[in-house]
C-alpha cells in the first residue's frame, strides 16, 4: 500500500481550534476513520464530544457494537475524526449507511486516504484521514467501555428503552488528541 501525505493541511493546537463542537459533531457530522492491515474504513457519526479529561485534550466518540468500524477501533490504538464541508454531505450519508463488511467504502465514496504521522513510544505511526476533510483530529485511544442500562440515573432511565431496545449498545471511547489538522 502506498502511503500519501497531504501537505495542504496546517497543524494547530487544541487551543487554536475555534469551532463550535456542537455544530461540528451534531450538525456537520464527522467520519471516524481507522485502519487495520492496510485497509481503511470509516463511519459517519453525529455523537461525540471534545474537552479536557485526565489533564489531556480529548475527544469522545460512541460506536455501536454492530458497526464494522468498531472492530477497527477496538484492534488499533489510533483513529481520526474528519469533518468535511457541506459539499460532501452525500458521501457522509453514504458512509453512515453502507457497511465496510460488504464493500470498500473508501473506493465507493470517492474520498482520498491521506496519513498523518504521530510518534508512539519512539515509533512513527501513520493514521488515516481524508484529503477532502477541512478538519482532521488524530486521536490515541485511552479508554473504552460499553454502556449499560445499570449506569443510567433516574433522569435517564427512559433512554435504554428508547435507544437500545435492540440491545445494540454503544461503546464509549475517550481518546487523547494527538494532532489537529485544518485547511
Amino acid at each position: 500500500m502506498k502511503i500519501r501525505y497531504n501537505f495542504f493541511m496546517k497543524e494547530i493546537t487544541a487551543e487554536e481550534l475555534n469551532e463550535n463542537p456542537f455544530k461540528l459533531i451534531g450538525k456537520d457530522w464527522m467520519l471516524i476513520t481507522a485502519e487495520e492491515a492496510g485497509r481503511t474504513n470509516m463511519m459517519t457519526a453525529s455523537w461525540g464530544g471534545m474537552g479536557v479529561l485526565w489533564g489531556k485534550n480529548v475527544a469522545t466518540v460512541y460506536i455501536r457494537r454492530s458497526r464494522f468500524t468498531k472492530g477497527y477501533i477496538d484492534k488499533g490504538d489510533y483513529f481520526s475524526l474528519c469533518v468535511l464541508g457541506e459539499e460532501y454531505r452525500k458521501q457522509l450519508a453514504y458512509c453512515g449507511k453502507a457497511s465496510g463488511r460488504d464493500e470498500d467504502k473508501v473506493s465507493a465514496s470517492g474520498l482520498t486516504v491521506e496519513h498523518a504521522q504521530v510518534d508512539s513510544d519512539g515509533q512513527k505511526i501513520s493514521v488515516p484521514y481524508f484529503k477532502e476533510a477541512r478538519l482532521a483530529i488524530v486521536c490515541k485511544k485511552l479508554y473504552a467501555q460499553e454502556m449499560s442500562a445499570a449506569c443510567f440515573t433516574k433522569f435517564g432511565k427512559e433512554i435504554p428503552a428508547q435507544m437500545y431496545a435492540d440491545d445494540d449498545w454503544h461503546t464509549t471511547y475517550v481518546a487523547e488528541i494527538q494532532k489537529i489538522l485544518v485547511k
